[in-house]
C-alpha cells in the first residue's frame, strides 16, 4: 500500500508546478509532512539512519506551520527533486518486493 503513496506524492508535487489555488499548496505541505514523517519513522525502525535523516529534513522543509520561504523557482526545484526521489523509491520497492 505504501508504495502507491510514493506515486501519489510525486503526482501531487508535480502538480505544484502549475498554477494552483493556495489551498492546494497547503494541502500538499500537510500531506508531504505526514508521509515523509511516516517514512522517517519506518527508516529509523529499519535502522536506515541516512534515509531517516533525509526524510525528517524533508518533512521539516514541507511542514506548514513555520513556512520556509524559498521562492517559487526554488520550490519548483524542490518539488521536482522530491518527486523524482518518490518515483525512484517506488521503483526500488517494486523491484525489492518482486524478488
Amino acid at each position: 500500500m505504501i508504495k502507491h503513496l510514493y506515486l501519489i506524492t510525486a503526482a501531487l508535487l508535480l502538480l505544484c508546478l502549475f498554477s494552483m489555488p493556495y489551498g492546494y499548496y497547503v494541502l500538499v505541505r500537510y500531506f508531504c509532512m505526514v508521509f515523509l514523517g511516516v517514512l522517517a519513522f519506518r527508516s529509523f525502525q529499519e535502522e536506515k539512519t541516512g534515509w531517516a535523516v533525509t526524510f525528517v529534513s524533508l518533512a521539516v522543509l514541507f511542514q506548514p506551520f513555520v513556512k520556509i520561504h524559498l521562492g517559487k523557482t526554488m520550490w519548483n526545484v524542490v518539488d521536482i527533486a522530491v518527486a523524482i526521489l518518490m518515483i525512484g523509491l517506488f521503483v526500488f520497492e517494486r523491484k525489492r518486493l518482486n524478488k
